[in-house]
């Protein structure tokens, strides 16, 4: 069925983009308000295989191609900028909303197209204005880290379009669908999407830029690039076995590495690459059920991660402070953030009721069905793990812990219509998780998994118990102290570092050795020019009349010889040599 692509749902984020350059701002919270969900709306009017496409060149590029993983995830993202906007409204600078409607209508258009060469424009779209949300902040640290992101994106970017080209120039198809024939231009175009995920080695970016943005314009940031990348993966690498390690790497990583992070902005980056490592190892699993638990829990966690990136976020903006050692003592300033991130919090968990308990399952039930013993126990650790930085510390850390600093003294609950998103994104927590038999009915494949049966619930409980039980004891051990935490990109940036600075000698050396050298030519072609023409130069000197005679007249006899020579062959020229 072909549509209007005008009318398409990323279309229709771009366009609204456009109307938040208006200069007032009523006007631009009602286009955050209504233009999100007028996409939505138009979004589930579209049947399951909608298209449109555009005729360039010789290719057909399908920038509307509806199949129901796609919607999901173009919901998830609607919904997160609906409510990310309105987050934003009464604190965001217009440029970052402008670029952040950008970025979202693109992340959205990856989800809802058809086709590699569309897929790669919009990828990169998303590359540039993420970038552009970073240096919203108008800081130094979020330049410098601004551009540290978009070489990382657009390296990645590079690598994909090398992957499609090879991959068309070898016969494969650019249309939507599981590439089938591993290849260079099969592993070119793995590579440039894993890089959005943060797999290794460049897992460090996310935790490196997103915390580097303003408190509002995180919200954003965590919303769309990793999850886009999720989404392709599933559309194209599903049943890929070599995911299943590196997602089983990134959920340990992003474990560890928010156990002794003091910046609570920086918890919840790595918290995001440790369950986006669950969602790359579920695609890596493959089948029904796994790629349905894929697609949840992406759901899930872009809601519950942005609920707690707004609680931290109006923490940052009431108290200029974001480092766990500084803060505390906020629960009672901050009644309904500190609501709205314990539902968040328990979310993050899994506990009973909540969004995750019903999506991170489907993963944990796939790898059981699939008899990947070591897979499912690594998974059930980082899941406790979860427990320890997302679900407990996070809190505690910004909200529960004893008053660390002065600064909290100002701390508030942020305007009625941020308080609004706030409690509209865990109000999607709470709903998910209570009602899964209509959630489950949205997924790409049909599922008859009863999360809420005696033995998943005790297994759960005895995950979530002991483990915020051990974080408690272990409270000493993990109280943050303010320390800079080396991270695997210490081993890309010191002989990056070394190699340009060795670069850069050698160029400084070789460019005053061609420099000594052009001197020395040119004083050796002076001095030359001096002997000859100078004002005592052989040239300049005052022949007599009868030198110049002699000299005429040798050359008149050279030319008769050379002439006569030329015009006789040169037997004739042997035989007057031997006879004279």
């Amino acid at each position: 069925m072909s549509v209007d692509l005008l009318l398409s749902p990323g279309f229709i984020i771009i366009g609204a983009a456009v109307l938040l350059c208006l200069p007032t701002a009523r006007w631009r919270k009602i286009v955050v308000g209504v233009a999100p969900l007028l996409a939505l709306l138009r979004l589930w009017a579209l049947p399951t295989g909608s298209h449109g496409t555009v005729a360039v060149a010789t290719f057909n590029l399908d920038l509307l191609h509806v199949t129901a993983t796609g919607r999901l995830f173009a919901s998830a993202f609607l919904l997160a900028v609906w409510l990310g906007g309105m987050f934003a409204a009464a604190s965001a600078s217009r440029r970052e909303l402008i670029s952040a409607y950008v970025y979202a209508g693109s992340a959205i258009s990856v989800t809802l197209c058809g086709d590699l060469i569309t897929l790669f424009l919009f990828w990169e779209a998303m590359a540039v204005t993420s970038a552009v949300v970073i240096w919203s902040a108008r800081t130094r640290a979020a330049w410098s880290a601004g551009m540290r992101y978009l070489l990382i994106h657009l390296f990645g970017g590079v690598i994909l379009l090398a992957g499609i080209a090879l991959w068309y120039s070898t016969g494969g198809s650019l249309q939507l669908g599981v590439l089938q024939r591993p290849s260079l231009g099969y592993w070119l175009i793995m590579a440039g999407f894993l890089v959005n995920t943060g797999a290794p080695p460049l897992s460090f970016w996310i935790a490196d830029a997103y915390p580097q943005a303003s408190p509002t314009g995180m919200v954003f940031l965590a919303a769309f690039t990793t999850k886009t990348a999720v989404y392709v993966l599933i559309s194209y690498f599903a049943g890929a076995d070599i995911l299943i390690p590196i997602g089983l790497y990134m959920a340990i990583y992003g474990a560890l590495y928010a156990l002794r992070e003091d910046n609570v902005r920086r918890i919840l980056a790595y918290s995001i690459v440790n369950q986006v490592g669950f969602m790359v190892a579920a695609v890596g699993i493959g089948g029904e059920m796994a790629i349905n638990g894929a697609t949840a829990h992406a759901f899930a966690h872009i809601m519950y991660k942005t609920v707690l990136l707004m609680g931290a976020g109006s923490v940052m903006l009431s108290t200029g402070e974001q480092r766990g050692s500084a803060l505390g003592g906020l629960a009672r300033r901050m009644p309904w953030t500190s609501a709205c991130v314990l539902i968040g919090a328990a979310a993050s968990m899994g506990v009973p009721l909540t969004s995750s308990f019903v999506t991170k399952s489907l993963i944990l039930e796939a790898a059981a069905e699939h008899h990947l013993s070591m897979v499912w126990l690594t998974l059930i650790i980082c899941s406790a793990a979860v427990v320890f930085n997302a679900g407990v510390r996070f809190p505690y850390l910004t909200l529960f812990q004893p008053q660390q600093s002065e600064a909290v003294e100002h701390g508030h609950d942020p305007g009625t219509l941020s308080r609004v998103a706030m409690m509209l994104t865990a109000a999607i927590c709470l709903l998910v998780g209570l009602f899964p038999g209509y959630f489950y009915t949205l997924l790409p494949y049909p599922s008859n998994y009863h999360p809420y049966n005696v033995a998943h619930i005790l297994e759960q409980l005895q995950l979530l118990l002991p483990a915020a039980l051990l974080f408690f004891i272990s409270l000493p051990l993990t109280t943050p102290v303010g320390q800079i935490q080396l991270d695997t990109d210490w081993l890309l940036r010191r002989p990056l570092l070394a190699m340009w600075h060795n670069g850069i000698m050698r160029l400084l050396a070789l460019g005053l050795r061609s420099r000594d050298y052009a001197v020395a030519s040119l004083v050796r072609g002076y001095t030359l020019l001096f002997h000859y023409h100078g004002p005592r130069g052989i040239l300049a000197r005052s022949w007599p009349t009868g030198s110049i005679a002699l000299w005429v007249a040798l050359m008149l006899v050279s030319y008769v010889i050379l002439f006569t020579l030329r015009s006789m062959d040169m037997a004739t020229f042997i035989k007057l040599y031997l006879h004279g």
